[in-house]
């Protein structure tokens, strides 16, 4: 049986069942470690907006979900440590992860060898034993390790330390170079955006391309500071980007060249910066005085383009530097205007309740049409 092929449904594990809800723990939008690196360019005919199945790789360990436990057994069988792989059922981008990395023989081979592969639901009810031996639900865990996109991959060696915390989509390329990284032993003396900036060659890709000027995008100075006190009177989008981002054109093109977009986006005020620029002066909305490049840092970005997405009181209420296509833009914007942080939603829960409205409107306009 070929490990890069054969699957087994996700609703197989009994601890994929989303709950009704869930609340939104504090510091959600902070990372574990890292976020997600520069990633290599999307499958042109990729689709964000497909409602897919999840199917885990048939190797993919059948875990109790005592976390501990299934780090000793890995450590038994002379494994590096634990693959936590968040999906959620419907999630596009997750199922192309499956597909095109671990749907490569060498990279399932390799991440079979080194770590032992389990899969979670994002919204599962599940109890869980996490490393600290305490029980909770797989959801809390996802909110704790800050997992509010699908997927989200969190690396773990077999004293429940954390490696390395991947979000969003990741091509196989990008990803046999995160396997590189620590089954190499890199992660023991340099950070992994360290580490993929020395072995990178997708700026070499994306050479020649310039930051194109829109209407969209307000022009400097970028006084965006913002409280309850004093609210904007719209909500705010802070968009990075730079020369040698290979994702950026396609993100011009296909998601803000898209009307509807745009349309949506009218009611934002929205601020384009470059993250290398080091000299723009910036107030951010916080009101602190600071630099493209800095607040780039500081945000924890390491990939372009990246977004952050404030409310009118200058709370930030969505922040990725995952792969955005269209679909998961109209979400993000819908996010923010729906206003559904304040009812305790974070970004996937959002997400998923869109994906079911889509479901029934096309179950309802195939049930008209039957019975016509």
């Amino acid at each position: 049986m070929n490990p890069a092929t054969s699957f087994r449904p996700a609703s197989a594990l009994a601890h994929l069942r989303p709950p009704p809800g869930y609340r939104l723990a504090a510091g959600l939008l902070a990372g574990l470690l890292l976020l997600p690196v520069a990633a290599a360019a999307v499958d042109p005919d990729f689709d964000d907006a497909a409602i897919m199945q999840i199917q885990y790789p048939d190797w993919f360990k059948a875990s109790f979900l005592d976390l501990p436990d299934d780090a000793a057994m890995a450590a038994e069988a002379g494994k590096q440590g634990l693959f936590l792989f968040f999906s959620t059922e419907g999630c596009s981008y997750c199922h192309l992860f499956i597909e095109k990395s671990l749907g490569d023989p060498a990279i399932a081979e390799r991440l079979r060898e080194h770590f032992d592969a389990i899969g979670l639901e994002i919204f599962s009810d599940a109890e869980l034993t996490d490393f600290s031996g305490e029980t909770t639900r797989v959801k809390q865990f996802a909110l704790d390790a800050g997992v509010e996109f699908a997927p989200t991959f969190l690396f773990y060696d077999t004293d429940g330390e954390a490696l390395v915390k991947l979000t969003g989509y990741y091509g196989p390329e990008r990803f046999a170079k995160v396997l590189d990284y620590l089954v190499e032993g890199h992660h023991r003396r340099i950070g992994l955006r360290e580490y993929l900036a020395q072995t990178d060659a997708a700026a070499d890709a994306a050479a020649g391309w310039t930051l194109p000027s829109d209407p969209l995008f307000e022009p400097p100075p970028h006084a965006l500071a913002r409280n309850e006190a004093m609210p904007a009177e719209r909500p705010l989008l802070v968009l990075f980007e730079g020369a040698d981002c290979e994702r950026c054109p396609r993100f011009h093109n296909e998601v803000l060249g898209d009307d509807s977009i745009r349309d949506k986006l009218a009611g934002f005020d929205v601020v384009r910066l470059d993250a290398g620029d080091a000299e723009t002066p910036v107030l951010t909305p916080a009101g602190a005085r600071t630099n493209p490049q800095d607040w780039y840092a500081e945000l924890g970005f390491t990939q372009l383009p990246a977004l952050a997405f404030f409310a009118e009181d200058g709370r930030r209420v969505l922040a990725t530097d995952a792969v955005v296509l269209n679909s998961r833009m109209h979400n993000s914007i819908g996010f923010v205007t729906d206003r559904v942080y304040e009812q305790g939603w974070n970004y996937q829960r959002y997400a998923r309740s869109q994906a079911m409205k889509r479901v029934q409107a096309e179950d309802g306009a195939a049930s008209a049409e039957s019975s016509d």
